[in-house]
């Protein structure tokens, strides 16, 4: 039996949602952060993980290919769980066969609208715009083979006004990302690694 869950964040970006999910498990007992991975040399990664004293890993485009740098590094820091915080590709059947129904994502609309290969971010916003959608928010998922199609965990909504242009309405959406990802992580972690007598 684990004492402790070990999670690995991965990022592509400047990882505003690893750096809430690290502080709010800063203290927890049985929750640790193992690692930050990053597709992305101009990533938060390497700072996140100074400032936080996290192992980090920036892995090439040849090792994303070939996959086992990355599930080596996994291994050596015996993670449990990946979260995926703003991370941008599709991950890879052997990784999901490596940590089934042990990835979560966090994806900026509410699933299964707005959806699928490059819808991330302002993509993601602009659309909705468009779409004249009066709500928006966000959703929190397992990763499947397929992008943004795993079982839904969490969604969430937040009011979107006609004046609202894409950067408000990603505003608002983030607000929730930061308010709601690392309680539903937390959630999901004692509920399924004591279901299955990983942790006490």
């Amino acid at each position: 039996m684990k004492e402790k869950v070990n999670l690995s964040i991965f990022i592509s970006g400047g990882g505003s949602n690893a750096i809430q999910i690290i502080e709010f498990f800063k203290d927890n007992k049985q929750i640790n952060i193992a690692c930050l991975l990053s597709n992305n040399q101009q990533s938060g990664a390497e700072k996140i993980g100074k400032t936080y004293e996290i192992p980090y890993f920036i892995f090439s485009k040849l090792d994303w290919e070939i996959q086992h740098p990355i599930e080596k590094y996994l291994e050596e820091k015996s993670v449990d769980l990946i979260i995926l915080a703003g991370f941008l590709k599709l991950i890879p059947k052997s990784l999901i066969h490596l940590f089934p129904n042990k990835i979560i994502n966090i994806h900026p609309a509410l699933l299964p609208k707005y959806g699928g290969k490059g819808m991330y971010g302002h993509h993601v916003h602009q659309a909705v715009k468009n779409a004249k959608e009066t709500t928006s928010g966000i959703t929190i998922h397992l990763v499947s083979e397929i992008y943004d199609e795993g079982p839904i965990l969490f969604q969430k909504k937040c009011k979107i006004n006609e004046s609202d242009d894409a950067a408000l309405i990603g505003k608002k959406v983030l607000e929730l990302e930061h308010k709601y990802f690392s309680q539903v992580i937390e959630n999901y972690i004692f509920k399924e690694f004591k279901k299955n007598g990983q942790i006490t």
